[in-house]
């Protein structure tokens, strides 16, 4: 058993989507719920399993029918990827949990299509072939596409298409990059590439720059960064926010994809071709950080907020990705755990906060009082004090971390002055929306109808991500010991090259 261990987070995802469209689950809500948030658990507590594993043993692979590497199918499971697939199946299981207060019959097939966009995403994560990783991208990509036309209206239909438009584009780059950089190397495995792409000379080093540049574009689309994010804000604002909230973790997807290919495949030890987006990635990234606060301080609702709020982080991550160096890539791991369980906690506070407030919503005006204020204002000032990085919490634990990572680098000259002053447009872009949304009431009454109290289940999921960000201060030796572990193996080039090329399966 312990062996198929790192096939499981693909495997038991792939089984409950599957279980879950069947009777008894695909006919009766409350059987469908449980069993969603069972086989979430399960899914949990698998990857757990797996971290507990490598760390005990050393990171692993798993080669599909026994076909080694480069020509057969693995999966390598290394202390990132394993921590990267916690992260998803966590999120995933506060996901279900919250729309079991009734956000699932909003639309169809919600619990089965959640699990199946968790297949893809693990995968995306495990995998250790290029190909592979366009495969589990389409998974993921087409959950998505049903995901954000659940409960959907005119507006959402109009932001999914435009989606949709986007990211088939982006799935004709990828295969045109991979096809150019198998015509080269002859390989898509990822050690392998990493392998030969420094010993290419003449014509076939511009040929795979071209393919390099080419998964450039795509990985900057999925990960939404500047010239590539406009289609974030209206796509996350306008989902149902459980599925903006499980979104949080798709633009990572793309972070963690640029981390792996432009560190392994494209890194130090890349010949001519080494650290050939470095350059890119960096002016790009600081680009892309300054357009998300602004987005944040001309937001006119919370889910706008939170949806900008996204392309900060994903700005941070890009930075830290562009610096390359072992102590940047630990606090890009550390920021990526934080980043996205905040993000997903605001789009489901957005949420709680629009359905108290009436017609007003979530839009940060003068409105009805909620009914709930001493709860939604708590989670939403921890919220927010986690994401401007105020102590004691995760954020600033991960800000001073990555500060500290671009003094070393050289880069803080540049850094520093951009991100603090960032951090302080977001501090007063939260104020003032927590002011505005909890404090300022209309001259006149808002007769509004009556509003219900947040569902049990819904306050559990938001405190479940809320406290997330204490532990991760409480537990900042552990995490930081574990990211630092996660970093030595993504720039271990030989030692990769060794566990994926070496025989072991």
């Amino acid at each position: 058993m312990l062996m198929h261990l790192i096939a499981l987070p693909i495997l038991l995802p792939m089984l409950a989507g599957v279980i879950l469209l069947m009777p008894p689950c695909g006919k009766n809500v409350r059987i469908r719920r449980i069993a969603s948030v069972i086989l979430a658990v399960l899914t949990t507590l698998v990857t757990v399993s797996l971290l507990l594993q490598v760390l005990s043993q050393g990171p692993q692979i798993y080669a599909l029918g026994n076909w080694q590497a480069p020509f057969g199918i693995v999966l390598v499971a290394d202390p990132l990827a394993v921590i990267m697939t916690i992260l998803t199946s966590l999120l995933a299981l506060v996901c279900a949990v919250y729309s079991t207060a009734g956000d699932d019959e909003r639309g169809g097939f919600f619990h089965p299509l959640l699990h199946f966009l968790l297949l893809g995403v693990n995968g995306a994560f495990l995998t250790g072939d290029a190909f592979n990783l366009f495969v589990f991208f389409e998974v993921l990509l087409i959950a998505s596409y049903s995901l954000l036309m659940h409960a959907a209206d005119k507006h959402t239909t109009r932001a999914a298409l435009q989606y949709v438009i986007m990211n088939l584009v982006g799935s004709a780059v990828f295969l045109i990059a991979l096809g150019t950089l198998y015509g080269v190397l002859g390989t898509l495995n990822m050690a392998d590439m990493a392998q030969k792409v420094g010993q290419l000379s003449g014509d076939d080093v511009y040929l795979a720059k071209i393919g390099g540049l080419l998964l450039l574009v795509v990985f900057a689309l999925k990960a939404a960064l500047l010239p590539l994010h406009l289609w974030l804000p209206s796509t996350y604002a306008s989902a149902t926010p459980v599925v903006g909230a499980i979104f949080a973790i798709m633009t990572k997807v793309g972070v963690y994809s640029m981390l792996r290919v432009y560190t392994l495949i494209f890194g130090e030890h890349a010949g001519e071709l080494n650290h050939m987006a470095q350059d890119w990635l960096w002016g790009l990234a600081l680009a892309t950080i300054v357009v998300g606060a602004v987005g944040v301080l001309a937001s006119q609702d919370l889910r706008k907020v939170a949806a900008n709020l996204v392309i900060v982080s994903v700005g941070t991550l890009v930075a830290l990705v562009a610096v390359q160096t072992q102590a940047a890539t630990a606090a890009a791991i550390y920021y990526m755990v934080h980043s996205t369980l905040v993000s997903a906690a605001l789009f489901l506070l957005a949420d709680l906060i629009a359905r108290q407030r009436g017609k007003v919503m979530d839009r940060i005006t003068a409105g009805r009082a909620v009914n709930q204020p001493l709860l939604l204002a708590l989670g939403f000032g921890m919220a927010a004090l986690t994401v401007i990085g105020m102590p004691p919490l995760s954020g600033f634990i991960g800000k001073i971390w990555l500060l500290n990572a671009t003094l070393e680098a050289g880069h803080s000259q540049t850094f520093w002055p951009l991100y603090l002053f960032v951090s302080f447009a977001l501090l007063v872009a939260l104020a003032r929306a927590g002011a505005t949304v909890f404090w300022q009431r209309p001259q006149k009454d808002i007769h509004a109808t009556a509003t219900e109290n947040a569902h049990p289940a819904q306050l559990v999921a938001v405190f479940m991500l809320l406290l997330c960000s204490p532990l991760l201060a409480i537990f900042a030796g552990p995490m930081t010991e574990l990211s630092n572990h996660a970093a030595v193996w993504v720039h271990d080039y030989a030692g990769m090259l060794r566990l994926v090329l070496g025989g072991q399966g």
